[in-house]
């Protein structure tokens, strides 16, 4: 039995002044850096808006990222739940909402039984989509003309579960031990075939050009979380057109906008990319997590990774970028890892998710990784626009880091995740010199995980009213062993 005991962590809500927040995170050799004061908001880098080659202006640096509610219809559609979240993106007074939400391709990729689907029979719901989250910014704000909303297009790949909260339908392009083995996919289990794959190309190209004819800006082609876009980058050992080398891991990307600029010329395209991976992480005895490591052997699963499973080589990313940018792709957006097997890289927080584990690290270390990462990338390629992400775990500093990170081009747009859900007015009132409305900020309860993750819709249990009284918030504390 393990006698390591568990590290104490102060709650960023703890660190009430700059003194205190520089002391903790050089305690804690943190190598992070924030503004001690905000800028009038007239003056704010928030403020400034960006065009794109385009042509397209976006009127603030402030990102909504994709946030999904697990709460459509069985056949795809969106519900008053998902409109409300959609309808709040809209009202955020962020300029740019990256995707609002994964939509699935077709019906066997979709990560949940709930999950949204474009399809031609659900058409006109994203026409209708589009125009509420138009006409809701345009109400309290006065114009459009500066607004760019995106759909992401996905494939959940060995994460689908179409019919089913608890049963995977896996599609997966090579066999990876420890995956295999957590998610219950057999050694003789399937691959998805090439001519699979080519059929999918197809099932993307189609999706986008739905998007356009609904309105939409830009379609997120997403490379990231363990999903299958994000597989085929670490398809090392997959033979064939998709698999091996870094030009045949890539294709299904390439065949994708190359059918988009064919079949819908116009549509802006961008890719949310998880920049590094590491390897899969187990709860260990001291319910901390901890690498769940094959052997002493290499670890030769991971994009963006330096071979040993927990260190990173951008070497692949940075030539991911190069083509991107070669495809006439400026929109990226960094994330990490996958919430799946390795939570703690893309979500820092104190409280876990229910299969979750508690923090291996100080997670505000986990927030110094994403946005060292992406301001190396960002760094290496100026002309690309470039949205941070994991900055909700900065709770109510977020907007003094945020302000850094804008002032040193370490970024192009600040990106928020979980704080929209508890928070969708936050860049409002920091564009407004108001003050952060304290009850409202994230404390990354994880509740908005727990919940999908035992069949439930997911939202701010704990902090938005409209949630915490329904009764699905009492189930959620049922699970969770709260009174």
């Amino acid at each position: 039995m393990s006698t390591k005991s568990k590290p104490k962590y102060s709650r960023v809500a703890q660190l009430k002044t700059t003194a205190d927040l520089r002391k903790y995170l050089a305690d804690n050799q943190v190598d992070l850096d924030f503004d001690d004061e905000l800028v009038d908001a007239a003056e704010s880098p928030f403020a400034q808006g960006i065009s794109l080659q385009s042509g397209r202006y976006i009127g603030n640096r402030f990102c909504i990222l994709p946030m999904e509610g697990w709460d459509g219809t069985e056949d795809g559609r969106p519900t008053e739940f998902t409109k409300r979240r959609w309808e709040n993106f809209a009202i955020s007074g962020a300029k740019l909402l990256w995707g609002c939400e994964a939509v699935a391709v077709r019906h066997e990729g979709r990560a949940n039984p709930n999950q949204l689907c474009i399809n031609e029979a659900n058409f006109q719901d994203f026409v209708d989509l589009f125009n509420l989250v138009m006409n809701k910014h345009a109400e309290k704000f006065g114009n459009t003309d500066d607004l760019m909303v995106g759909l992401q297009l996905t494939h959940s790949g060995r994460f689908c579960k179409p019919h089913s909260h608890k049963k995977f339908e896996s599609k997966i392009l090579y066999h990876h031990p420890l995956l295999d083995k957590k998610f219950g996919i057999e050694d003789d289990y399937p691959l998805m075939t090439d001519e699979d794959i080519d059929a999918l190309v197809a099932d993307f190209v189609k999706a986008a050009v739905m998007a356009q004819k609904a309105g939409y800006h830009f379609v997120d082609l997403k490379h990231c979380h363990g999903y299958l876009g994000h597989e085929f980058l670490s398809s090392f050992n997959r033979e064939g057109k998709y698999g091996g080398s870094f030009e045949n891991r890539t294709r299904f990307l390439r065949n994708i906008v190359e059918g988009i600029k064919r079949e819908a010329p116009g549509l802006e395209m961008g890719i949310r990319l998880s920049a590094f991976d590491f390897v899969p992480f187990k709860k260990g005895e001291d319910g901390q997590g901890e690498p769940d490591y094959l052997s002493a052997e290499n670890y030769g699963y991971a994009f963006g990774g330096a071979g040993n499973g927990t260190t990173i080589d951008l070497d692949e990313p940075k030539a991911f970028l190069a083509l991107a940018q070669s495809l006439g792709i400026q929109l990226i957006c960094i994330t990490a890892g996958s919430p799946y097997y390795n939570p703690h890289l893309t979500r820092p927080a104190i409280f876990p998710p229910s299969d979750g584990y508690q923090p291996p690290e100080e997670p505000l270390l986990g927030v110094a990784r994403h946005l060292a990462v992406t301001q190396e990338l960002k760094e290496a390629f100026p002309d690309m626009v470039i949205v941070g992400s994991g900055y909700s775990y900065l709770q109510d500093w977020l907007p003094n880091f945020g302000q850094y990170v804008l002032r040193h081009n370490m970024a192009d747009f600040v990106g928020l995740g979980r704080m929209v859900l508890s928070y969708p007015t936050m860049p409002a009132d920091i564009l407004s010199n108001q003050p952060l409305q304290r009850k409202l900020i994230c404390r990354t309860f994880s509740d908005c995980t727990t919940a999908p993750r035992n069949g439930l819709i997911s939202g701010c249990f704990p902090l938005d009213p409209y949630y915490k009284s329904m009764d699905i918030a009492n189930q959620l504390k049922q699970l969770k062993g709260e009174k």
